[in-house]
């Protein structure tokens, strides 16, 4: 693993992807055509941790469902990113518009249209069922899968260094 020394408290966007990290990855499609994701309860509490801690959170993913913005609404995150073409491009004008630079953003990707994003940002994090392009270039990775309370998991390891004032944890 790359040095994390520090890294807990440059970090003030947490990007996050939707299939396969806040989900298993798994879509199920009703008679109707209707598509349905399962969300992990225990994600949605450690994003409402980064919230509360005064980060910046935001869903960045290719999908187009108003489940994702459902799940967005609920938890309070005010950044949905959905229908995203290009990530890095819609991670960027969110920035800009933030005035937060890449160094100060955190990504969690699991699959190949995660890596621009994931190479440009201060934090590349990823869960064990990511593509091994992803694993190759990520600088943190959860001991949970996506969709099993993975983001909880790096939420609370992003908090716990921040209130240390750590880096070194890193998987």
């Amino acid at each position: 693993m790359n040095d994390l020394a520090g890294i807990h408290d440059r970090i003030r966007l947490v990007s996050l992807d939707c299939d396969g990290v806040m989900t298993d990855g798994t879509l199920y499609y009703g008679e109707d055509g209707r598509q349905w994701r399962a969300f992990h309860v225990h994600d949605g509490v450690g994003i409402r941790m980064l919230i509360e801690a005064g980060l910046e959170v935001a869903f960045v993913t290719a999908s187009r469902t108003a489940t994702i913005e459902r799940r967005a609404e609920v938890l309070g995150v005010p950044h949905c990113l959905v229908g995203v073409g290009d990530k890095l491009e819609a991670l960027a004008g969110l920035c800009e518009r933030l005035g937060i630079g890449f160094e100060a953003v955190a990504h969690m990707g699991d699959d190949l249209n995660d890596l621009p994003v994931l190479e440009a940002v201060g934090l590349a994090a990823t869960v064990p069922n990511a593509v091994p392009a992803v694993h190759a270039i990520a600088r943190y990775t959860t001991g949970r899968r996506g969709g099993e309370g993975a983001v909880r998991e790096f939420a609370e390891w992003l908090l716990d260094g921040r209130a240390k004032g750590e880096g070194e944890d890193g998987r």
